[in-house]
């Protein structure tokens, strides 16, 4: 053991390190001993190892980039107590306990501790040659078990190799036994090597998620109060909680860790990733929704965001339950969707449109054929007639590919009762309409608006997208006969997602698409712990399918419409 000790240019401590083990590294990266920061600073760029003779540097740089007492060094010791080493403007001396200066006494438990933990040095600006170092200290706790989780997983890949282990053979739950039983081996063995304050289950756990699942993400994607995972970067994650963002103390420990992770969810689905396709649409076993893009597209590294959904499926009473609407809409739209009205869900991303448009699946008769049409199947329908078709992207020649719009194309072959399409997108939305107006009633799908205006503006947008030249009046006649209501849903600043419209469309009048309100919500502002407040009502408007079952004397609750 060891001491190693941070100044400035002006002799000024910055930090001590107590190095408990014959090597200490020092660098840029996460998995050094000693941290520094700087342009000048190389990820790796210096060893000091202890031996029988006494402690040497190392520069592992091969640019002679370490300077011992105003000389050019590529290998100097042993390291005399008056050295002084010099690496990109930081004064950094080494020594055993009590050689260096540091007044550390081991005795005292609280600072031994305080030794045991890994701090960087941050600077507040560029590095010139006469620039002071910040001496803004950075604690990074998680250094020395991203070490020592290295350090198991090399040994852990070093065994399955050495026995020759054929993983291909095994199922999961077999794969993963295996596994945890070889890196409880290695960190038994490891034993009087390991630190006190490392925790063997914990660091057997990190090992084993890293090995065989998602690293990291096992931790998030196992707690229900977490929503979505954004990783930005290796080292920063952000995560959706009750509707707000914050930045997770879980990291990655590099970006093959990252792309480890993200190989591991597209491969199973038949999707590639990489230089030549470096962004994908793929899920979890769970049905959670993974976006990935990774460099040259994404400039700071891999990145990855998952959309978590519940897994128990919500029912109309939950949305209820959290406010989205009240029961008066539950029951307009259970009518609607029983009476094969087409409805389209409008909102904004992260706002619920999928949840919603599970929910509203479930009204749909068992007794009534289903195809869903999706990018990225995230559906969840427990009718007994149902067809679930995926789009497909293109192989590695860039051939194969079948976009969502054959898919809906194809649809019309197979005798569908309702078409459910995830989301439309592009050209699709043209296939889709036609579907609605040539039979198909009842067909739901969900669209990205900010409004159920917004909704007929981007309806016509995409349908020109399909490479047709249709002249908007076409366009908008086919829009208002084929689509019944728009279901709008938006998602507020307090992180809550209400129902702001169920808007009917009535037709077309003097070439607009004329629409009206049957509910709405009304904002009323905020109470005292930031919360939207509001209330939902309904405008009074009948919607036509409402007095059309009354004319056929079909039974139907007016009372919900006062």
């Amino acid at each position: 053991m060891f001491d190693v000790i941070v100044n400035n240019s002006k002799g000024e401590r910055l930090q001590n390190f107590h190095c408990p083990v014959s090597e200490c590294t020092i660098g840029k990266a996460r998995d050094n001993f000693v941290q520094l920061r700087g342009w000048k600073v190389a990820n790796h760029h210096a060893e000091v190892t202890r031996t029988s003779e006494g402690l040497f540097i190392e520069d592992k740089t091969g640019k002679n980039s370490i300077e011992v007492n105003g000389e050019d060094v590529n290998h100097h010791g042993p390291i005399r107590s008056a050295d002084v080493i010099i690496i990109a403007g930081y004064h950094i001396k080494a020594g055993m306990s009590g050689d260096t200066g540091g007044d550390i006494d081991e005795d005292d438990d609280e600072a031994f501790d305080d030794m045991k933990t890994v701090f960087g040095v941050q600077h507040h600006s560029v590095l010139e040659e006469s620039d002071e170092i910040s001496k803004t200290l950075i604690n990074l706790q998680h250094d020395e078990k991203f070490k020592w989780r290295n350090r198991v997983h090399e040994e852990l890949l070093a065994a399955m190799d050495l026995r020759r282990t054929d993983i291909s053979s095994m199922d999961e739950d077999t794969l993963r036994k295996h596994v945890e039983k070889l890196i409880n081996e290695i960190i038994t063995e490891m034993g009087p090597k390991l630190p006190s304050d490392v925790d063997k289950v914990m660091l057997a756990a990190d090992v084993l998620n890293e090995a065989v699942g998602l690293g990291p993400l096992e931790k998030l994607l196992a707690d229900e109060n977490v929503t979505e995972i954004m990783v930005n970067k290796f080292d920063e994650i952000f995560i959706e909680q009750s509707g707000k963002l914050t930045l997770s103390d879980i990291t990655f420990s590099s970006d093959d860790a990252v792309m480890t992770s993200i190989e591991r969810i597209v491969s199973p689905l038949g999707r590639r990733i990489d230089e030549s396709s470096p962004l994908v649409d793929a899920r979890l076993k769970d049905g959670s929704r993974v976006n990935a893009i990774i460099p040259p597209l994404a400039l700071r590294g891999p990145c990855l965001t998952i959309r978590k959904f519940a897994k128990q499926k919500l029912q109309a009473q939950d949305l209820v339950n959290f406010g989205a609407l009240n029961h008066d809409m539950v029951k307009f739209l259970e009518t609607a969707v029983n009476n094969h009205m087409n409805i389209l869900i409008s909102g904004g991303t992260g706002s619920g449109k999928t949840t919603l448009l599970n929910v509203l699946s479930n009204f749909i008769p068992p007794s009534e054929r289903i195809i869903t049409v999706e990018d990225a199947a995230e559906l969840k329908l427990t009718q007994p007639h149902l067809v679930s078709l995926e789009a497909r992207p293109a192989n590695l020649e860039g051939k194969g590919a079948i976009p969502i719009r054959d898919l809906v194309k194809n649809c019309l072959r197979m005798r569908p009762d309702r078409i459910v399409v995830g989301e439309c997108r592009g050209g699709e939305t043209l296939d889709m309409l036609q579907a609605m107006n040539t039979g198909h009633d009842g067909s739901l799908t969900t669209a990205h608006a900010n409004t159920p205006r917004d909704m007929i503006a981007r309806l016509e947008v995409m349908v020109m997208m399909s490479g047709l030249d249709l002249p908007v009046s076409a366009i908008r006649e086919m829009v208002a006969s084929a689509v019944h209501l728009i279901v709008q849903i938006s998602r507020y600043s307090d992180g809550s997602r209400r129902l702001t419209n169920i808007t009917e469309i009535t037709g077309v009048e003097s070439g607009i698409v004329s629409m009206q309100d049957i509910f709405r919500y009304q904002q009323e502002g905020f109470d005292e712990n930031g919360k939207v407040k509001g209330h939902f009502e309904a405008t009074g408007a009948i919607p036509h399918f409402y007095e059309e079952m009354r004319q056929r004397g079909l039974p139907v609750d007016m009372s919900i419409f006062s």
